[in-house]
């Protein structure tokens, strides 16, 4: 289902989402040599904990960046500001149009619609309204903001990617001074196993499919 050639357009409501929800997916692109554009809508300022600068996420993110071996050229960091973006709705409706013409993605990766943060609930619903009709659109698993979410594809992977995994997620030191218990790599490691053996494999990530197109 995913070959060599795909070119994959990620989307992060605020920095850490994607890596949250699809890292060692991501980490897995990568190595295959997988052309990957990587849009990130807030760098939450207003939530960062005391004693950190404003741009303590951002720089964050371009460590996940730079570790990945992504180039400047093949992401976007905007700064919208975190709980609002429902305010900036056609802004980011633009920029998801615009990047569909000039990057072509055939796979696109975002938040679920059955994601209730109301940030994501906006790159979900504007992601689709963008790639309907033009590429196939999965979204990843963010379980503390679910109630419902439809695992109808697993993104089988190695040690080695989940591994990547948390050594993306260790660099965000703003959300372990702030006690995100979901970086833990206990739960981490955990959940991979839980959709790992929902299909014979030791770690997986799971995924909805919005649209899928052959």
């Amino acid at each position: 289902m995913f070959s060599s050639n795909s070119r994959v357009l990620i989307l992060s409501p605020h920095t850490d989402d994607a890596e949250l929800g699809c890292g060692a997916t991501i980490s897995r692109f990568v190595a295959a040599g997988m052309e990957i554009f990587w849009i990130c809508f807030s760098t939450a300022e207003d939530s960062l904990p005391d004693g950190f600068p404003e741009d303590a996420l951002e720089r964050e993110f371009k460590q996940v960046l730079d570790f990945l071996k992504i180039s400047d050229k093949n992401s976007l960091v905007l700064n919208y500001r975190v709980r609002k973006l429902s305010e900036v709705r056609q802004e980011i409706l633009d920029i998801l149009v615009k990047t569909r013409k000039t990057f072509q993605p055939n796979i696109v990766i975002g938040p679920s619609l059955n994601d209730f943060h109301q940030d994501h609930q906006v790159v979900a619903n504007e992601m689709i309204r963008a790639f309907k009709t033009s590429a196939s659109i999965i979204s990843y698993e963010l379980p503390w903001n679910h109630v419902d979410f439809k695992t109808q594809l697993f993104s089988k992977i190695d040690e080695r990617d989940l591994q990547k995994k948390v050594e993306m997620l260790n660099f965000y030191k703003t959300q372990m001074v702030a006690k995100r218990y979901y970086f833990n790599e206990d739960f981490i490691t955990g959940l991979a196993r839980v959709r790992g053996t929902q299909v014979d494999h030791p770690f997986a990530e799971s995924f909805e499919v919005i649209r899928w197109q052959i």
